[in-house]
């Protein structure tokens, strides 16, 4: 039984927030003084004075953590949240100029053709399932490069209009500049179509929405006219490598006690992630410009994570922005191996680092700058931790050089000199509580609702999934502070990361992969274990699981990319999430399409026709898709020079660059279907 509706007052969210703070602020000066008790026995040295900083803002950032999983643990165990904002009362019964239209707008850079088109395809045809689907409309927003996976784009839109009956109604465009890259993408739309829509659903490459879900998102935006955003929590899915599968166990098992937790204390002044979340377009358009940061990349130039700036605006300007941990049916996909996260990883780690300028700018609430200091936190620590791991390990050295003797009588455990006792007892037991209570909160509630936890596969393997998911964490949490440790230093020292296409796509890792990515970590765990062992033997035994994770990199992360082992797992009832029990009907419709779609290429491929400028269709649809800009005579040359050298070097010495610029021209493309259809002609002879 839900509670009973109740509308949100400014005296609420202060209470609400005020308890947080102070249940982060108060653990965490617990700890502190546990820790600063021992250090002020014999007086502070500069190590541990340099220990002392980094425990408070290590214990600050996993008591936010702790807490806001917490706060959602006791909220799910009560039955829910008054406050929500899908149980929120609605601020008016009917929005004025009848349904709204919106938008469904996936920007896209580099991706898989067939993957993005079979998302697309299953989002409409549940919407179109809902029996409201004319009230959306479909934009593909391509920044693609790639001349083939451009052409590929454009063809498989084409196929979908006819196949939905949808033109007029589904949309495809491929700008010619990709400048600002995704946030100018949604701002080039924006500015050209945004007048069109009251609404827009900002989707990822990898993103799938129920029907359903998309219909209850423009419900509660049209119900309460002063939300601007309101984001979904996606979980991820529909991924077999073992890594994959994990990480979709632990989102989807812990995910409700973390997201409900954010709305606990966030409420109306919540966060952005960018994608799967329903946006007001007047105000977005109005108020989230983004400038251009002076200097250079990674800290000047463009704002890469442009949605917690976004957020912060449209909340400076007075609009609310809502997570709403009701809606089911949102998803994204992860990246399936260790080394594909980690390189994720590090281009998120420059945005947030990016934001250590918003955080002092002018304008800001300093909800918002919690937000921006959050976010460099997330990767800030890792380094922090490897301070103090090595700061430890200095101060235990020390210390056994003065106090030598640990083992008394029949003792089983060292007896280690005091400051050092409490120095690691607390970091070991408060840390550890911390990290490990939000996974018991999650298996509590599971096991309090039967039917729950059946989508996990019973108690038994949910409680072993746990465990082993648990186990998994701790080794590959040394590796992940290794990487994101480098990602910081090398951002600082102004080394710039980019904007790479991200790689989806299962793939089991070759011995070599793994090794070149994970050499150096094996390296460094067999020499900060070489090196305790022989001079600080005591502290060998606490750095054992830290050590562990690093020697074993190679063998875990190639083990963890296996499909195979992965999909054993699940026969065997491990890690497994309610939407592998009993599939949802758009994730059944996505295979459904990417099957459709594969057999339709692999079909054209058999009879020989193919799907590039000698394809008649595919090189008329380009041409028509293709703007009519005037040519100079000296890019005219240009073009002309490259058509030659594409005669006699052939299309592999040329450029990606290149190749799209012979493609982006008309006359240079009427050419080059006459020279592919010539080049067909005599193979076949």
């Amino acid at each position: 039984m839900y509670p009973p509706a109740v509308a949100l007052t400014s005296g609420a969210i202060t209470a609400r927030r005020t308890l947080f703070f102070v249940l982060v602020v108060l653990t965490a000066f617990l700890a502190l003084a546990m820790i600063s008790s021992a250090f002020l026995q014999n007086g502070i040295t500069p190590t541990e004075l340099v220990l002392l900083i980094l425990y408070t803002l290590l214990i600050l950032w996993v008591s936010t953590s702790f807490w806001t999983a917490t706060l959602g643990f006791w909220v799910l165990l009560r039955g829910g949240d008054k406050y929500s904002i899908g149980r929120m009362p609605p601020t008016r019964t009917a929005a004025p100029g009848g349904p709204p239209r919106t938008a469904l707008v996936m920007p896209i850079y580099n991706e898989d053709p067939s993957r993005v088109t079979a998302g697309l395809r299953a989002i409409w045809q549940s919407l179109q399932e809902t029996g409201r689907g004319e009230e959306f409309e479909m934009l593909i927003l391509s920044d693609t490069r790639d001349p083939d996976c451009w052409m590929q784009e454009e063809t498989n839109w084409y196929r979908m209009c006819v196949d939905f009956d949808a033109h007029g109604r589904i949309f495809y465009r491929n700008r010619e500049k990709n400048i600002a890259r995704k946030s100018g993408n949604l701002e080039d739309f924006c500015h050209r179509w945004g007048g069109r829509y009251r609404y827009m659903v900002v989707l990822d490459a990898d993103s799938l929405m129920a029907g359903d879900t998309l219909v209850k998102m423009v419900d509660m935006m049209e119900a309460h006219p002063g939300v601007a955003l309101i984001q979904s929590p996606p979980l991820p899915a529909n991924h077999k490598s073992l890594f994959s599968r994990i990480l979709q166990f632990a989102s989807n098992f812990y995910g409700d006690i973390f997201i409900w937790g954010i709305n606990y204390w966030q409420l109306s002044g919540s966060g952005y992630w960018g994608h799967n979340a329903i946006l007001r377009v007047a105000p977005f358009v109005q108020h989230c410009g983004l400038p251009k940061l002076p200097g250079k990349e990674p800290f000047g130039g463009e704002i890469f994570s442009h949605d917690t700036v976004e957020a912060a605006l449209l909340r400076q300007a007075g609009w609310a922005v809502w997570i709403a941990p009701e809606l089911k049916g949102s998803y994204e996909e992860l990246p399936p191996t260790l080394i594909d996260y980690a390189k994720r990883d590090r281009r998120w780690c420059q945005g947030n680092l990016q934001h250590l300028r918003m955080v002092f700018a002018k304008g800001f609430s300093g909800l918002s700058r919690l937000y921006f200091l959050m976010g460099i936190m997330s990767y800030v620590s890792s380094p922090l931790w490897l301070m103090f791991l090595i700061l430890t390990g200095f101060e235990a050295y020390i210390q056994s050089q003065t106090m030598p003797v640990y083992f008394f009588g029949d003792n089983l455990f060292p007896v280690w000199p005091e400051s050092y006792t409490v120095e690691m007892t607390t970091v070991l037991l408060v840390t550890l509580a911390m990290l490990f209570l939000p996974k018991i909160w999650s298996l509590i509630l599971g096991l309090l609702h039967w039917r729950k936890i059946k989508g996990y596969g019973g108690a038994i393997r949910a409680m072993l999934s746990v465990f082993l998911e648990s186990l998994f964490s701790v080794l590959t949490a040394p590796v992940l502070m290794i990487y994101q440790s480098k990602f910081v230093f090398a951002i600082l020292m102004r080394r710039s990361v980019g904007w790479p296409p991200q790689n989806r796509d299962d793939h089991r890792l070759s011995l070599w992969e793994a090794v070149q990515a994970h050499g150096e970590h094996t390296l460094i765990g067999l020499a900060a274990g070489w090196v305790s062992f022989l001079y600080v033997p005591s502290f060998f035994a606490w750095l054992i699981p830290v050590l562990s994770g690093l020697v074993l990199s190679i063998p875990l992360s190639m083990l963890s990319s296996s499909a195979a082992v992965g999909q054993a797992a699940r026969r065997m009832g491990l890690f497994l999430t309610p939407e592998e029990y009993q599939e949802p009907r758009i994730i059944q419709l996505l295979k459904e399409h990417l099957t459709q779609l594969e057999a339709a290429d692999a079909a054209s491929a058999s009879a020989g026709e193919a799907r590039n400028l000698a394809d008649p269709g595919v090189c008329a649809l380009h041409l028509a898709l293709l703007p009519n800009r005037p040519v100079k005579k000296r890019q005219r040359h240009q073009l002309r020079a490259l058509l030659y050298q594409l005669v006699e070097e052939g299309a592999e010495k040329l450029s990606a660059a290149e190749k799209r610029s012979l493609v982006s021209d008309p006359e240079t493309l009427i050419r080059l279907h006459t020279l592919a259809c010539s080049r067909r002609e005599d193979a076949s002879a």
